[in-house]
């Protein structure tokens, strides 16, 4: 049976893969989940939540899963130890998975009418929007669950708009906060919320997701070791290496840094490969991988004690997430782009070599 979208399309749907919303499995959070039911059946939910934790490894599906469980067990005392499962069949599933439940509101990128591509940040009109949805009592007193993802997109007037909410929060309304990066949040927003932090998957949930996904898998044990060894315990970074030649990407990076001298046509030969008009996934490969490498490199660096070094290293992340971001925002020359940050790579891989 072919795949079947329920849920609106996002800034970072991945095709025939379904979104959060939509995704009745969530493996791996076990002691986070059970947490957070015994907080809701002791009447000790807190009024704000931040999943934090590295990108795609269910920290959305974990609010999705949350929300459902708040609204199918309106009486908190009665509800179960453990999130309750989500059934595809269920008209409960459905219209949350749809964006059409009335207790749930998720907020996130929201498309540029004119452009018709998705915004690269969380909008103040998004977060006003929060107003609104709180102004509808429930029809039944359950909660009304708003989910912000990820909150680390909100720009400073989205981020002051939702503080206001936070500092007083209605009754029976819960925000479930997303976060990839803990910093790049306000600090009071931080300190409104109970931070809970999700863990990548380990090798064995992380298979087991992929191959209920019907991914794709190597079917060679090495393949598979790589693939598990690159991806991190994200669910999403396996599945791009898998079905967008990732892993491809990822080996013609090392490839060209590892060359005893800078090859242009190497790196031009990449640059073809994943900064085409229809290649805008294996572009955003392209950068995670990117800086992945050199946060590998920082590590390895601080690990063996070469403080100064890790610190120039972590100077050469830094440039190169300003120069990703700077090319998205601006429509830059995607190629160029590619080609000027293998070079930075290939110069700061050698000018290190010997702590490498």
């Amino acid at each position: 049976m072919s795949f079947v979208r329920l849920a609106p399309e996002q800034y970072d749907t991945i095709p025939e893969i379904a979104e959060p919303a939509e995704n009745p499995r969530l493996v791996g959070h076990d002691e986070a989940m059970a947490q957070v039911a015994d907080a809701y059946r002791s009447g000790k939910l807190h009024h704000a939540i931040l999943l934090a934790g590295p990108p795609g490894i269910g920290k959305a599906t974990f609010a999705f899963h949350l929300a459902h469980h708040l609204l199918a067990n309106p009486v908190a005392s009665e509800a179960p130890p453990n999130f309750s499962p989500r059934d595809p069949a269920s008209s409960l599933f459905r219209q949350v998975a749809q964006g059409s439940h009335a207790g749930v509101l998720h907020l996130t990128r929201p498309l540029n009418d004119k452009t018709k591509a998705f915004k690269s940040v969380v909008t103040v009109d998004e977060i006003r929007r929060v107003n609104r949805f709180l102004s509808m009592t429930s029809h039944d007193g359950s909660y009304r669950v708003v989910i912000v993802d990820p909150a680390d997109d909100m720009n400073v007037n989205a981020a002051n708009a939702l503080l206001k909410t936070l500092e007083e929060p209605p009754a029976r309304t819960l925000f479930v906060l997303i976060s990839h990066s803990l910093g790049s949040l306000l600090p009071t927003i931080r300190s409104r919320c109970q931070t809970i932090k999700l863990k990548p998957l380990d090798d064995t949930s992380l298979l087991n997701v992929l191959e209920g996904l019907d991914a794709g898998l190597p079917q060679d044990g090495n393949g598979r070791a790589a693939l598990v060894g690159r991806a991190g315990g994200s669910v999403r970074d396996a599945l791009l290496l898998t079905q967008f030649g990732g892993l491809d990407i990822a080996d013609a990076i090392v490839s060209v840094v590892d060359a005893p001298r800078f090859k242009v046509s190497a790196a031009m030969r990449v640059a073809d490969a994943v900064a085409g008009r229809d290649n805008a996934i294996q572009f955003s490969i392209f950068n995670q991988a990117a800086l992945d490498i050199v946060a590998g490199w920082a590590r390895q660096m601080a690990e063996a004690g070469l403080l100064d070094q890790a610190a120039r290293m972590s100077q050469v992340w830094n440039d190169a997430e300003r120069t990703i971001v700077e090319t998205e925002t601006y429509n830059l020359d995607k190629k160029q782009h590619v080609g000027g940050l293998l070079r930075r790579m290939w110069q700061a891989y050698h000018a290190s070599e010997p702590a490498l």
